[in-house]
């Protein structure tokens, strides 16, 4: 169908934009001895995930078990839950999941630790990779860099269903840091923090086999810290407003483009003044900042509710009732977990629909 005939609110991927994002990100990355993972938080679909591997990518990561079990269900054959899980229930999934597909998980606890054990003898005889996450400046989850790491990676070794696989080391709060240099700055202290740690475990006789980490906003710096062999960037089969806000000059990351955007259709209006869509809080997630509009305008989103968006016309002229409009959300990954597909378009055609399988999973 076309794309004029798409009822909206709608999530919609140009096919073109993100099929070039693909092979930028494998261009931009082609000298780096590690390898790339991407963070399917960002769209919390097997279809996209899949596409990142047969791009190169080595597999995938997640934040939640739901997460996980989406993507394997969907054909992912290598998923790191890039975080902590909590609860006898959850556990015991991730356990599940781990008979499966190759999956490893992070822990920065030993109660974790002891869990994951517990929960692997009972499901099988897989043996589940375990990294420890440390804190390289995000302070959020994470363990101390330094001894604290080395005597959970320790535990971990002691355990007879986990293995010891490495380091998580991502600096989540770099990642839109406006300037390139205040980016820079962050990811040389996090590269200095896990090569610390790293030179401790082996200094203790343990073998650390990877330090992955790294976003769309800082993954060139972490590739060239001879520090980080994987790299967990996901946003940039999409981009967002939010990204679009950073400095990018004088960084060497490739030009990706915006492919996501929400379709939406003029309700309402005041004539020289302002346009109301129905795309509001539904629909798109304002955490980092309200929608932008996909064209070249002085027309701007400029508040919103539940159903509504209002655009001030600032000049432009109006749009009349039941005109379609792209929107690109402030921040990709909760504005896609509003969504039960996706819409691929290419030359204003649908050419494909793609479920978000993991949307919606808070556990």
């Amino acid at each position: 169908m076309l794309l004029a005939e798409v009822d909206t609110p709608a999530l919609l991927i140009d096919l073109d934009a993100f099929e070039t994002n693909l092979r930028l990100m494998q261009e931009s990355i082609a000298d780096f001895a590690g390898q790339l993972r991407p963070h399917a938080k960002t769209h919390k679909c097997p279809t996209i995930a899949l596409a990142q591997i047969a791009h190169g990518a080595v597999g995938v990561c997640c934040q939640k078990v739901s997460e996980a079990e989406a993507l394997v269900d969907g054909g992912v054959g290598d998923v790191l839950i890039s975080n902590q899980v909590v609860g006898a229930k959850k556990v015991a999934r991730v356990a599940a999941v781990a008979q499966r597909a190759r999956l490893s998980i992070c822990v920065d606890d030993p109660a974790q630790v002891t869990a994951l054990e517990e929960a692997m003898a009972r499901a099988g005889n897989a043996t589940l990779d375990v990294l420890v996450e440390i804190d390289v400046g995000a302070k959020r989850c994470g363990v101390a860099p330094g001894e604290p790491a080395v005597r959970l990676a320790k535990l971990i070794g002691e355990k007879q269903h986990l293995r010891f696989a490495g380091l998580q080391a991502y600096h989540g709060s770099a990642q839109h840091r406006r300037s390139v240099e205040e980016r820079r700055a962050a990811i040389a202290s996090a590269a200095e923090l896990a090569g610390q740690t790293r030179d401790l475990l082996h200094a203790a006789g343990i073998d650390c086999p990877k330090v992955t980490g790294g976003g769309t906003g800082t993954f060139l710096f972490e590739a060239g810290s001879d520090v980080y062999n994987e790299l967990q960037a996901g946003s940039y089969v999409f981009m967002d407003a939010d990204y679009a806000a950073n400095e990018w000059a004088d960084s060497g990351q490739p030009p990706f483009q915006h492919s996501l955007f929400v379709w939406t259709t003029v309700m309402s209006r005041t004539p020289g003044v302002r346009a109301v869509v129905d795309a509001g809080l539904k629909s798109s997630s304002v955490d980092s900042g309200l929608p932008k509009l996909a064209d070249e305008t002085p027309a701007a989103y400029v508040n919103v509710s539940d159903e509504h968006g209002v655009i001030a016309l600032n000049g432009a002229p109006d749009y009349p009732l039941g005109h379609k409009l792209k929107l690109i959300p402030g921040h990709c990954d909760p504005t896609v977990n509003m969504h039960d597909h996706f819409i691929c378009i290419r030359n204003d055609r649908v050419e494909a629909i793609w479920p978000i399988t993991g949307r919606g999973c808070a556990w």
